[in-house]
């Protein structure tokens, strides 16, 4: 039998959402599903099935889990102490983290570097798990060149995620509210940096926030100009009487390969919010942690876009329900 996935927070949303997504899947993956409430826990574990439940403490290096046997470690929640990371370096296991966000990185590829055979680490503390990365780059290869991405997120109020979530929207918050953008080939950080998402005829206010997609983006595509705006509030979905929903508009411009200037914009959303979309860039995350697509990675920190072809990525987005484009490509 395989070993299981032990996921940290695995009785929350981001885990029980990604653990359901995978089992879907692989109907014999095995899973561990850790959490502070034991019976929260069980109840996830007992409706996934091919899974055990286990309380975790992520303030002892062992987690308080002794000794058992796991094929990866998934961080679905904040790993405050970097436990997590050490019981995956200890056991020579692949690490997957979602919540560190930008401001949170340094400590963890220090830590990451502080072992003499370090283990895969996937940093994936993107918006949507790194799924709004992958997307952007499959919209991005109707491009010879890339000159600028814009992203704009509306995140409804309502669909920031459960307790850890709000947690670490707080702890982001808390950093600062300087926004990042690589301007002219340069990362510059704009102190509060207020702008606007237009979406379908309405106008949303928003932020310039420092997040990981930047670099990725202007890294993966040369890109010289790339910014990421963030609005929270009462999506569209919630205005039209329904559910919150998620929405993602992405635009750029360049060359296309005639060498003739042109730009286009891509329309990412989803009815049930970000939830379904989060748990798939995880779970992409773990596919290829656990060899279960590609082959077996490297040690050391890993970033989605360098792991994973967009073009899956739009393959899973189908079978979620989620709608991508149209595109709209003018020169």
């Amino acid at each position: 039998m395989p070993k299981s996935v032990l996921f940290l927070g695995g009785s929350g949303q981001a885990g029980s959402d990604t653990a359901a997504l995978l089992r879907r899947w692989h109907p014999d993956l095995p899973f561990t599903i850790a959490g502070r409430d034991l019976d929260r826990a069980r109840r996830v574990a007992d409706r996934l099935g091919h899974a055990d439940a286990v309380t975790v403490d992520l303030t002892r290096p062992d987690l308080g889990l002794g000794e058992r046997a796991h094929s990866a470690v998934v961080a679905t929640v904040w790993d405050s102490h970097l436990h997590g990371l050490g019981y995956a370096q200890d056991h020579g296991l692949p690490y997957l983290s979602i919540s560190s966000g930008l401001v949170d990185t340094a400590p963890e590829l220090v830590a990451g570097a502080h072992r003499g055979n370090p283990t895969p680490v996937l940093i994936a503390s993107h918006y949507l798990a790194g799924l709004a990365v992958l997307v952007t780059l499959h919209a991005a290869r109707a491009f010879d060149r890339v000159d600028s991405i814009r992203i704009g997120a509306v995140l409804d109020e309502l669909d920031s995620g459960g307790p850890a979530g709000l947690a670490d929207l707080e702890r982001w918050a808390a950093a600062g509210t300087a926004g990042l953008e690589r301007r002219d080939g340069v990362f510059t950080w704009i102190p509060d940096s207020p702008t606007e998402i237009h979406l379908d005829g309405v106008v949303f206010a928003a932020q310039t926030v420092g997040i990981l997609d930047v670099p990725s983006l202007a890294l993966a595509t040369g890109a010289p100009n790339v910014r990421f705006d963030l609005a929270v509030g009462e999506s569209p979905g919630r205005r039209a009487g329904g559910r919150p929903s998620t929405h993602l508009r992405i635009d750029l411009s360049g060359t296309d390969p005639a060498g003739r200037p042109g730009s286009s914009t891509h329309h990412l959303t989803h009815h049930d919010g970000q939830r379904p979309l989060t748990a798939l860039g995880v779970a992409l995350g773990v596919e290829r942690m656990l060899t279960l697509r590609g082959t077996a990675l490297p040690g050391g920190p890993h970033t989605p876009e360098a792991l994973h072809d967009p073009e899956y990525a739009i393959e899973r987005l189908a079978g979620l329900g989620a709608g991508f484009g149209p595109a709209e490509f003018s020169r």
